[in-house]
């Protein structure tokens, strides 16, 4: 009778444990996958910036031939950019910051274009290249956004898989830390504003 019972609670016992097991092993299923889909939305926002950055270029290229530098440091900057790929699946920091310095580096080159742009009224009045730089803007809060959402959602995993005890089962399976995206370079530095109220109308 004792042995049954010892038994009994030592079957209770294990299968408690694997309840738990499988448990804590499909919460961190569902939370990487949010983790993967909310890279797909970031991937998604560059993408959308890649596509529109040809047409921008060859808008604004017949009517700014002198600008032939920031045209091809443009396209050189989208080249390299599409190049660098990450499986969210199992993206380390070095990957995504490796990632974020690319992208930083179009986005500088899009900046000087823009400035270009603005050199030249013929440009700032053209329909077609408004519309396509008034898209460019959005495509760049729509980044922000996806990327602060892709933050949330990797902290919600991280937290997951380093809390005692689902710990124990990310370490059986192989869950491991996501990175976050970091502020963009020099972003820590506030700008530097200067009124001068000696100055007279």
């Amino acid at each position: 009778m004792k042995k049954t019972l010892v038994w009994v609670a030592l079957l209770a016992a294990v299968a408690m444990c694997a309840i738990w097991m499988v448990g804590g092993y499909n919460k961190m299923v569902t939370a990487e996958e949010n983790v993967e889909n909310a890279w797909g939305q970031v991937q998604a926002q560059y993408q959308r910036r890649m596509d529109l950055i040809p047409s921008i270029v060859s808008s604004v290229q017949g009517l700014a031939d002198a600008e032939r530098l920031t045209f091809t440091e443009v396209m050189e900057a989208r080249s390299k950019a599409t190049a660098v790929t990450i499986d969210p699946s199992n993206m380390t920091e070095e990957q995504l910051a490796n990632f974020q310095r690319v992208q930083g580096e179009l986005q500088s080159s899009l900046s000087r274009l823009l400035v270009t742009i603005e050199k030249y009224p013929e440009l700032n009045t053209h329909k077609e290249v408004h519309a396509l730089i008034v898209e460019l803007e959005g495509t760049a809060n729509r980044i922000t956004v996806a990327r602060n959402n892709f933050n949330d959602v990797a902290k919600e995993f991280n937290t997951l898989v380093r809390r005692f005890p689902n710990n124990i089962v990310a370490g059986m399976f192989g869950f491991e830390k996501k990175p976050y995206f970091k502020a963009d370079e020099g972003a820590e530095k506030a700008p530097e504003v200067k009124f001068d109220f000696n100055k007279k109308e």
